[in-house]
C-alpha cells in the first residue's frame, strides 16, 4: 500500500528575512521544497510592527545597552499563524537554549509544523518566552548578530532528513553523530592518485568487511577526535 510523505512546515519569524534567502533556497533545500515535502515560509516581522515607521523593537525596562523586541508584533504574527494552523513546536533561536545536535534534528524533522523566531539586538520581551515558545535552541556557545544563521542551519539539518528529500534515503542514516559516531573515511575514483592509495578492503567487494571496516574507523575517529560522544 503507498504511504504519501508527511509535508512538513516550517514558519520563520526575522527581522532580517533576506538573510535567509540563499540558505534555503538552494541544493537540498531547495530539493525539499521543489519535492513539495517541504514547506519553508519566511515572515517579515517588520510588517507587523507599530505605527508608520514599523517598529518592533524599543529600550529596556530598567535601562541598560541595546533594544529588546517587543511583545505586541511577535503576538500578532504567531496568532496569526496559529490561527491558520496547530504547530507542534514554537521555536526560539537563543544563545542561551538547548544545544542543537543530530538527535534533536532526528527528532524535529518527524514534527508536522514548527515555527522559528529568530532574535535580534538584545532578544525577546521575557513574556513571550514565558508564555509563547514551547523550546529554545542554540548552535553553540557563541553569539550571533541574529538568528538568522542559527535558523537556516536548523532547517537544514532537518530538512535532509524529511523522507524523500536525498536521492538515496539510506544516506542520512549513516551521516556523522547518528548512533553518537562520527562518520568514516570516504573515497572515489581513482584507486591511486600521486601515490596516495584507496584502502585495499574498499576494492575488495566484500561487504561484510568494509562494513566492519568502516565501523571500526568511525569508533577510532571518534575516540581522537570527539572523545566526548562516547563519554570518555
Amino acid at each position: 500500500m503507498f504511504i504519501p510523505f508527511i509535508i512538513m512546515r516550517i514558519d520563520i519569524i526575522s527581522v532580517v528575512p533576506s538573510l535567509l534567502e540563499s540558505p534555503l533556497s538552494h541544493s537540498i533545500m531547495q530539493r525539499a521544497q521543489d519535492k513539495g515535502l517541504l514547506e519553508i515560509v519566511i515572515h517579515d516581522l517588520r510588517e507587523y510592527g507599530l505605527g508608520k515607521h514599523r517598529q518592533v523593537d524599543d529600550y529596556q525596562y530598567g535601562g541598560g545597552a541595546g533594544l529588546v523586541m517587543m511583545v505586541e508584533p511577535i503576538y500578532t504574527v504567531i496568532d496569526k499563524l496559529k490561527s491558520e494552523r496547530t504547530y507542534d513546536d514554537i521555536i526560539y533561536m537563543s544563545p542561551d537554549g538547548e544545544v542543537f545536535d543530530q538527535g534533536m534534528a532526528n527528532q524535529l524533522s518527524s514534527l508536522g509544523n514548527i515555527i522559528l523566531l529568530c532574535g535580534h539586538y538584545k532578544g525577546i520581551d521575557e513574556r513571550i518566552r514565558e508564555d509563547l515558545i514551547t523550546k529554545e535552541i542554540s548552535i553553540g556557545s557563541f553569539v550571533l548578530s541574529g538568528g538568522e544563521l542559527a535558523a537556516a542551519v536548523v532547517v537544514d539539518a532537518i530538512g535532509r532528513l524529511i523522507p524523500g528529500v536525498l536521492n538515496d534515503g539510506s544516506s542520512a542514516l549513516f551521516d556523522s553523530f547518528q548512533d553518537d559516531l562520527i562518520a568514516p573515511p570516504v573515497y572515489t575514483r581513482p584507486a591511486e592518485y600521486r601515490g596516495l592509495k584507496v584502502p585495499d578492503i574498499l576494492l575488495s567487494g566484500n561487504d561484510k568487511l568494509i562494513d566492519d571496516w568502516r565501523m571500526d574507523q568511525s569508533i577510532e575517529r571518534t575516540k581522537v577526535r570527539r572523545p566526548d560522544l562516547l563519554g570518555e
